[in-house]
């Protein structure tokens, strides 16, 4: 039996969407009824389809095999896609084992925000995902594809991908990531440096040193952030093989389930008897699925824009009032750093994700019965991949947690509701991660600092001024203002003022990243300060509560709205790295409660 508030909630969105969904779903039929359009090409046409597919070339010019496209996100400036180097191999003889065939159908770019935090790129970041969609559509344009295979794991490439995906709804597809880098230096000592760095207690070779043991090969960073929020999301919601997201790279499993993902994308096709397109597993149910697996594990803040957005792009429309819902009956049952000390090797050591979809089920915090690319269930999730005498097969997980300090059982979760809430109030909407905030620190009610960027943040903390207890705000922050970049880079400032004993919080309409951790954020303001919004007529000194525990984003002094809102000269956000080709994005992009998307809403 479902919990009657899973239910409730998808229920409303299944309400909600059904304008959009319904003709959404209708396209997808017609585009499969047309089916690959390789077959109706002209000779020239298919020529130059096939001319670089060397062995394969005859398979598809007398159309007999299934042909599968990729669409790889590669690169070796990414410590999370090198590994993605060697798929395409990999895949092509998977799938001709099969009697298929496959080919790269196109890349899309794949940005770092570790690399770009607090730099002019990180502008460029949230956009980044819609180019990416963009860009996967153009791959796959050419409609000579029964499936399609999806190489991605970072911040902003998996929404992209899915909202592309969601677009060819009418294929199959499997996503296959790279898996994360084994362990190195633990985050939370990596985290004691930064902060000893901007105390100035320590130069930058320690600073460097430590960053480097701490990100140190191939394969995602190991803290739970957007990435491995991701990767979480792709098994929750059916898109991976179960088990697949944290095999660490170059290892003989995570080869298997490389190809094993390839040889199931191709037989979901048209061409088959079990055709399962991604339109039918992304349902609504998938969705809410999404949402419970987010919160149980204290996941990354951005996923309730990416979330909101990829959902739109399937005619299913989500709101952060069924997040809200949601997080109030679904336990925390792990603790990942930020949210603890393990790291997610060490998480998928003590269960992982298979022993948290299990918990959930059977506590009825799931959808059992929602269809995958592994098959009809999400009990299936519940089993672990193992290669024995060469062959991959999957056995069931662990019925009990290894480490009850890094993963608890729904029935004795690290706390009763999930890890992040919604607030609302005068100042706004907003959402915060509260998984790592400690109980003291969930209600501030102090005096604003105001900011328009973070680098004024900085200078101020390097000058003596952050004193007292406060709420920084950092404003003009938001999509259309500079493309909505992430102030991670506040982090170690602002547990520094925490540790002083201050009471701090931050309020901003810029985002805060899958890493924002112990101190209190109220993030993604809605309206942001350029949509004149309340928090553009704060000034110094008024008072405001930030209150995690009411849901509330409150102003406390009279009047702060009879002023004239503040300005701020952007010019120089809107020029340099790029940024001024993204103009129209600024001008198109919705707001971050309705995903942040240049494609509407």
């Amino acid at each position: 039996m479902v919990h009657s508030v899973i239910s409730d909630v998808t229920q409303r969105i299944i309400d909600r969407s059904a304008p959009l969904r319904g003709p959404h779903l209708e396209r997808m039929e017609q585009a499969r009824s047309a089916g690959p359009a390789r077959a109706h090409l002209s000779c020239s046409g298919q020529a130059h389809a096939y001319a670089g597919a060397g062995p394969d070339q005859q398979s598809l010019a007398t159309g007999q095999a299934g042909n599968l496209g990729i669409v790889t996100s590669y690169n070796d400036m990414l410590s999370a896609h090198q590994p993605f180097e060697r798929y395409p191999e990999l895949i092509r003889q998977a799938v001709r084992s099969a009697g298929g065939t496959a080919q790269v159908a196109g890349g899309v770019p794949a940005m770092c925000d570790g690399v770009t935090q607090g730099a002019a790129g990180m502008e460029l970041s949230l956009f980044s995902r819609d180019v990416i969609a963009l860009a996967s559509a153009v791959a796959l344009s050419h409609n000579t594809f029964d499936a399609a295979v999806f190489l991605g794991v970072c911040d902003k490439i998996v929404p992209g991908l899915v909202i592309a995906a969601q677009a060819f709804g009418h294929l199959p597809a499997v996503f296959i990531p790279a898996g994360p880098m084994t362990s190195g230096l633990p985050n939370d000592e990596k985290a004691k440096v930064r902060q000893k760095f901007a105390a100035g207690e320590c130069g930058r070779d320690e600073l460097m040193a430590a960053e480097m043991a701490a990100y140190h090969g191939p394969g995602t960073c190991t803290f739970y952030g957007t990435a491995n929020t991701n990767q979480m999301l792709m098994e929750f919601m059916g898109l991976h093989l179960p088990g697949a997201s944290f095999i660490n790279p170059n290892t003989p499993l995570r080869d298997a389930l490389t190809a094993e993902g390839a040889r199931r994308a191709l037989s979901l096709s048209a061409l088959g008897n079990n055709y399962t397109p991604v339109c039918q597993i992304l349902d609504e149910r998938a969705f809410v699925n999404g949402i419970v697996g987010l919160m149980a594990t204290g996941g990354s803040t951005n996923l309730l824009i990416h979330l909101i957005a990829m959902a739109r792009a399937g005619g299913i429309l989500l709101d952060w009032q069924d997040f809200s819902d949601v997080s109030a009956v679904v336990p925390l049952v792990a603790r990942v750093y930020p949210n603890g000390l393990a790291d997610v090797n060490h998480y998928h050591a003590a269960g992982g994700l298979g022993f948290t979809i299990a918990t959930l089920l059977q506590e009825g915090l799931l959808h059992p019965d929602t269809l995958t690319v592994a098959g009809q269930g999400l009990h299936r999730y519940t089993q672990e991949p193992k290669l024995i005498g060469g062959e991959l097969v999957w056995q069931n997980g662990t019925e009990h947690s290894l480490n009850d300090k890094i993963l608890r059982p729904a029935s004795d979760p690290f706390q009763p509701t999930g890890g992040l809430s919604r607030l609302t109030g005068t100042l706004g909407t907003a959402v915060m991660k509260v998984s790592a905030v400690a109980p003291e620190h969930h209600v501030v009610e102090a005096p604003v600092r105001v900011f328009h960027d973070q680098d004024a943040v900085k200078e101020a903390f390097k000058a003596g001024e952050l004193t007292g207890d406060m709420v920084v705000v950092v404003r003009f922050q938001g999509p259309k203002a500079n493309g909505m970049p992430e102030l991670h880079s506040l982090t170690p400032i602002l547990s520094i003022l925490q540790g002083r004993r201050q009471k701090v919080a931050l309020v901003t309409d810029g985002r805060m990243s899958g890493a924002s951790g112990k101190v209190p954020a109220a993030i993604h303001v809605c309206p942001e300060a350029l949509d004149r919004g309340p928090i553009a007529y704060l000034r110094d000194g008024d008072l405001v509560r930030v209150d995690a525990v009411a849901g509330e984003l409150m102003i406390l002094t009279d009047g702060v709205m009879d002023r004239a809102p503040a300005r701020a000269d952007l010019t120089a956000n809107h020029f340099g790295v790029g940024r001024e080709l993204f103009a129209n994005f600024r001008s198109a992009v919705g707001s971050a409660d309705a995903g942040a998307s240049v494609f509407g809403g």
